[in-house]
């Protein structure tokens, strides 16, 4: 008995004056303030979650593709507008030609020589109204050892216009329309892109933050196990405790040693995460640089409002919007086939002037006639006759068609009909999914703020058992595995704080981010195409 109580004396005094804090959860590190990380390889650089959202908007690479987006839709609309460019044409043609004569009218002997300089100018246009023009200014000057004129110019012009079928809408106008709703619909998507990014910067950003926590948990437990083992070490140098006490203690340093070489190689994983979202990969030293994280997830329980939540997701979630500008999209094949529908009814209408010139010679009246006189006409006078209107044309016309039987675009318009109401049918189901998305995150994040609390209850009650074991073990009431089990589960109970936190973090991110855009796998955007 008296041993027995030596023993246990020896054993309170040693354990007093080895045992250091960290035992009751102060590691070296934390008494020198320093933070927990794996060895540096590389510059570090000190980042908030601010910065690191800055650097994704300007560096992401998914962001820099989203952002070419709207620049070819911008084109396209562009590519489709050049169909109501005009377009200008020139020809030049020049002609020779020997025939005999056949008679003494044609004004030359045995043979009649004539060539022909041609100059054309044409012009012709698609208008938005649907219809088009088209202008056709020719000029002739010709030379012959024939006393007949030999300079000639026309301008003429003929307006077509659709009436009904093409009045309103036509192909041009329908794949103009179509093209204006991508760009809409990639503007969208380009935010819904941000959105995500922001998101996955801020998550990539908190599990870095969690998996630096962790590894000074770890190493935490692994000095407190350490002080274990040379404690245990000291007590069999005095007699107090058996040498094969030693080997569990041992056991539990090793088993801690690697738990800190995972937690060093999870920081190392975690940072290749977010510096893939923050980075361009061109940056200099991209895959050495390490990061300093002055953000930590701390717990700051936010109350939410489900319905209003609801209520903010259905007015501006980016994949009902997508949705809604695809149903307008549904809408302009429609109003396009209900107008192909109707019978093809144009109007067309043209006028032209001419005049003419060259030489002109003056006949007797005697038989046969001999020249009086000849009269040179220059170019000039020629326009002037054209545009003074003295000689002139004009036409109008109407030209209907009609199918006869179930047309193409009877069997286009039913199409595009039934393709709308299942959009609309797909609407109203996305609407119900958003809905539930939201209550989800609601739901999540309210269960991630109570297990902040519980974990955090827990964490103080293992830090608590384990004062209790290591008291109870130096007065002798107990052995070294149940210490040991005690320091296993206080660091199990860190470690639920820690991801607690970060969940609720995370949890927080997820439900400001799925009131605007879709926080999971998908949510991509499908252009719509002029129904045909």
């Amino acid at each position: 008995m008296f041993h027995t109580l030596r023993r246990h004396a020896l054993g309170l005094l040693l354990t007093t004056l080895l045992l250091p804090a960290a035992v009751f959860g102060q590691s070296g590190q934390e008494q020198t303030g320093g933070q927990a990380r794996a060895p540096e390889s590389g510059p570090v650089r000190r980042l908030s979650i601010d910065d690191a959202v800055k650097l994704a908007l300007d560096q992401n690479l998914s962001l820099q593709v989203q952002r070419l987006d709207p620049q070819i839709q911008d084109l396209g609309i562009a590519q489709v507008r050049s169909a109501w460019v005009p377009t200008v044409g020139t020809t030049l043609s020049n002609r020779s030609s020997t025939n005999p004569t056949t008679n003494f009218l044609s004004g030359a002997v045995d043979q009649l020589t004539t060539e022909n300089f041609a100059v054309g100018v044409t012009a012709n246009q698609l208008l938005p109204s649907g219809g088009n023009y088209s202008l056709q200014w020719n000029n002739t000057r010709g030379k012959s050892n024939s006393p007949n004129p030999s300079l000639s110019s026309s301008l003429s012009a003929i307006f077509t216009q659709p009436l009904m079928r093409n009045f309103r809408i036509d192909s041009t106008r329908q794949q103009l329309l179509i093209s204006r709703k991508n760009r809409e619909m990639t503007d969208v998507q380009l935010r819904q892109t941000v959105l995500t990014t922001i998101r996955n910067v801020k998550s990539a950003y908190w599990d870095l933050a969690y998996a630096v926590d962790n590894l000074k948990v770890q190493q935490q437990s692994l000095a407190i196990a350490r002080e274990s083992l040379k404690n245990n070490k000291s007590r069999v140098k005095i007699g107090t405790m058996a040498p094969i006490d030693i080997i569990q203690a041992e056991a539990e340093v090793a088993r801690n040693e690697e738990a800190v070489i995972v937690a060093e190689a999870q920081i190392t994983r975690a940072e290749d995460v977010l510096r893939a979202l923050i980075f361009d990969p061109k940056t200099p030293d991209f895959w050495t640089t390490r990061f300093d994280l002055t953000d930590q997830p701390v717990f700051q329980a936010q109350a939410v409002d489900a319905n209003a939540a609801v209520q903010n997701a259905l007015a501006k979630r980016t994949d009902l919007q997508n949705m809604r500008k695809s149903l307008e999209a549904d809408d302009i094949n429609i109003r396009y086939f209900k107008n192909q529908v109707l019978p093809d009814l144009n109007v067309q209408a043209g006028y032209g002037v001419t005049g003419q010139g060259g030489t002109e010679i003056d006949f007797t009246q005697t038989f046969p006639p001999e020249v009086v006189s000849k009269t040179n006409t220059p170019y000039s006078s020629v326009l002037s006759k054209m545009f003074g209107n003295d000689f002139h044309n004009w036409s109008i016309a109407v030209q209907v068609g009609y199918p006869i039987g179930r047309s193409n675009a009877e069997a286009g318009l039913a199409r595009a009909r039934v393709a709308y109401s299942q959009a609309e049918l797909q609407l109203r189901n996305q609407e119900l999914q958003v809905a539930t998305e939201v209550r989800e995150a609601v739901r999540t994040l309210n269960t991630n703020r109570k297990r902040v609390d519980a974990t955090r209850a827990s964490r103080e009650l293992a830090e608590r058992k384990l004062e209790a074991e290591e008291k109870k073990f130096q007065a002798g009431m107990n052995t070294n595995f149940e210490v040991i089990q005690a320091q296993r589960d206080l660091a199990a109970a860190r470690n639920a704080e820690l991801q607690a936190i970060l969940d609720y973090n995370r949890s927080l991110v997820d439900f400001e981010t799925v009131q605007e855009a879709p926080v999971g796998a998908g949510g991509g955007i499908v252009l719509a195409t002029p129904a045909r």
